[in-house]
């Protein structure tokens, strides 16, 4: 899958379920998926469980709803984590709460023994919200998604809800970029590049960060 295409840059949401808060800790990812989105929309979707045989809290259990029944059936993680690399090749990434996310790909794609790509770089619709939305309650995902109105389907906690409902939080971040900033290219205001220099400056010089892209592309 190209990491550009002649409509625009494809950008992939991701979201992980799992056993506990780290590999670190011996925890490993139970469920993920993968939200694609490109100008303005969605276009493409990957979900599916991972088994690792590691056991699930019923703490967990009960936060997620994903049992070790249910896995005992589910495909092994290793090719689980093939078929993302292969559905997300060349393509970057976003996560909400992306620390979180970003450590359990790099552990279960190591465990998959798949080579790092370089596109793979994580933005954060936690950092983003936090620059772009300070007037909202907090940066929770379900505080946002009611916050922006923001459609959800299924259960929170469930890898494809909730990716989905971060991509809709891409897609209004990524409006509301184009709004505010009329100068901005389209282009420029749907490109992951911009969400990773945003991410990155602090929120008093998000405007000389805008002005400096704009230079930048004129």
């Amino acid at each position: 899958m190209p990491h550009m295409t002649s409509h625009g840059q494809t950008i992939a949401v991701i979201d992980f379920e799992t056993t506990g808060m780290g590999p670190h800790m011996g925890a490993r990812a139970t469920e993920i998926a993968v939200v694609l989105v490109r100008d303005g929309a969605i276009v493409d979707q990957y979900q599916n469980l991972m088994y690792t045989g590691v056991w699930v809290p019923p703490f967990i259990e009960q936060l997620t709803g994903i049992s070790n029944e249910m896995l005992r059936t589910a495909p092994p993680a290793e090719t689980v984590m093939r078929e993302v690399a292969a559905f997300t090749a060349g393509v970057p990434l976003v996560a909400h709460n992306a620390s979180f996310d970003r450590t359990f790909w790099h552990a279960e794609m190591a465990r998959a023994g798949m080579p790092a790509d370089p596109a793979h770089e994580f933005a954060c619709t936690v950092l983003l919200s936090r620059r772009l939305y300070p007037d909202a309650p907090d940066h929770k995902l379900g505080t946002l998604a009611r916050h922006h109105h923001l459609p959800r389907d299924g259960r929170a906690h469930r890898a494809m809800s909730d990716a989905m409902v971060t991509a809709h939080l891409l897609l209004r971040m990524q409006e509301d970029l184009g709004e505010r900033h009329p100068d901005l290219p389209a282009h420029t205001h749907r490109s992951h590049s911009l969400l990773c220099a945003l991410q990155r400056t602090p929120k008093h010089q998000l405007q000389r960060c805008i002005e400096r892209l704009c230079r930048a592309e004129a």
